[in-house]
């Protein structure tokens, strides 16, 4: 089944061979995911030079979640309008420019500026990587594809933190901290210089609803800031109102999409059940990664007094055991169809109750539990992606591909707040990392059950 039918899409260069335009798209995918886990090593540097407070700490990280989470939707629609190389190469370009920013940045405030601007920026490129993986690469070729772009986000999200302490103890130049945004220039311009290997492809009869765009933004900021902010600050009431508000504002959104011509996302998308069960399973997903990655690199970190260079290298498990699945999980889907997930998420839930019977004992008894978990996660994360984008007519791809990122992003800062709930309510540290896992454990089962809601084809 077809979601909507369209006029085909307008490919206006020709189309090459993934091996020749796929490095350019996951390269630039990884420089994005890297930077939402590499800021966490730098921020201690970071308050020494610039002289920065607690709150302006909180805002170089969670400026760059907020713009994220507010452009992506937006992204992938001007993706579909304008083109999605063009929008990817204006992405790349600005994200490149705004790490330069970064790394050069004066004053906390100047910092923060920057930040907000590798967010928007990153949200521009990111939903055109899985689009034009949807639309320029043939469909037996896609599942392979799409593993690829898994693996690179998970390397990303699992060697943040390993990269960045590697970056600050080499200390090039004298730059500390400052390296960790830099090294993104080289990187931004290598996948410039090869942009023209990427085909373009376009919807121009797609227009732009603007109405939309101020609506959904404004309503993912409402939901996000107080998910980002309301642990640190005690959940004040101003939270609450907030998350309230977001619902009002995503309800007049969606009753301005029903209006719309050419609507935003066009809920018809959500008929169909693989997109729209898949949406669910991604957020339960993603909930549970974030919010780990934090809870162990403070248990590594605080409880057992690892340095964030020590602490990044005990990610190396998970990172072995994720590179020894991830390339073949589109294989082992080929086999299992929508349960490859179901097996991925027990895997993972296995893994986390290792790691919850070693709490407490030596760092080096948390290494199977690790691996195991990572196994798990190379397994899901890609059939995952490509089940949720699998039936999209490629019109509504960047649409789609922003809605998907979208979640990705929600899932991780609703993640933080309920597991970092857990977590903090414990007497002690290892008493809470135990209660958090358990909670994730519940998460990875919830995403099995929720994995026979999907088409069974």
């Amino acid at each position: 089944m077809t979601v909507l039918s369209a006029r085909p899409v307008r490919v206006t260069a020709p189309a090459a061979r993934p091996g020749a335009f796929l490095p350019v798209l996951l390269i630039s995918t990884f420089m994005t995911a890297i930077d939402a886990f590499i800021v966490n090593v730098a921020l201690p540097a970071m308050q020494r030079d610039l002289d920065a407070g607690p709150a302006a700490l909180e805002w170089v990280v969670a400026g760059y979640v907020l713009a994220v989470a507010a452009g992506l939707i937006t992204g992938g629609r001007l993706g579909d309008r304008y083109g999605r190389r063009r929008v990817f190469g204006l992405g790349v370009a600005l994200f490149t420019a705004a790490s330069v920013l970064c790394g050069l940045a004066p004053t906390a405030g100047v910092l923060i500026g920057a930040r907000v601007l590798q967010g928007l920026a990153a949200a521009l490129l990111m939903p055109q990587v899985l689009a034009i993986v949807r639309t320029s690469v043939a469909p037996a070729e896609q599942p392979k594809a799409i593993a690829r772009y898994g693996l690179t986000m998970g390397l990303g999200a699992v060697f943040g933190q390993l990269i960045g302490g590697l970056l600050i103890r080499a200390d090039l130049f004298g730059l500390d901290w400052r390296l960790c945004f830099l090294i993104n220039l080289p990187i931004g311009v290598a996948a410039l210089a090869l942009l023209r290997r990427v085909p373009e492809s376009r919807h121009p009869a797609t227009r732009l609803d603007l109405a939309g765009v101020v609506l959904v933004s404004a309503a993912l900021v409402a939901l996000v800031l107080p998910l980002v902010e309301g642990r640190e600050q005690g959940w004040p009431l101003w939270t609450w109102l907030s998350l309230a508000g977001a619902a009002l504002l995503f309800a007049l959104f969606a009753a301005t999409q029903r209006r719309s011509k050419q609507p935003l996302v066009d809920l018809t998308l959500f008929r169909e059940r693989a997109f729209s069960v898949g949406l669910v399973a991604t957020q339960v997903f993603w909930m549970g990664q974030a919010s780990f990655f934090l809870i162990l690199a403070l248990y590594l970190q605080v409880e057992r007094g690892l340095s964030a260079l020590e602490s990044g290298v005990v990610f190396i498990a998970i990172g072995a055991g994720y590179l020894a699945t991830s390339m073949y999980a589109h294989r082992i889907a080929a086999r299992l169809g929508r349960q490859v997930v179901s097996v991925g998420a027990l895997v993972m839930a296995v893994g986390l109750y290792g790691m919850w019977q070693a709490a407490g004992h030596g760092t080096g008894w948390l290494v199977p539990g690790l691996a195991v978990d990572g196994i798990g996660m190379g397994i899901a994360l890609a059939p995952l992606t490509t089940t949720v984008l699998s039936r999209i007519n490629p019109r509504h791809t960047g649409a789609a591909a922003g809605v998907l990122a979208t979640v990705n992003q929600t899932g991780n800062a609703v993640g933080v707040a309920l597991i970092g709930i857990v977590f903090y309510r414990a007497a002690d540290l290892t008493g809470g990392f135990r209660a958090g896992l358990v909670a994730l454990i519940v998460l990875e089962l919830a995403l099995a059950a929720i994995i026979q809601l999907l088409p069974r084809r």
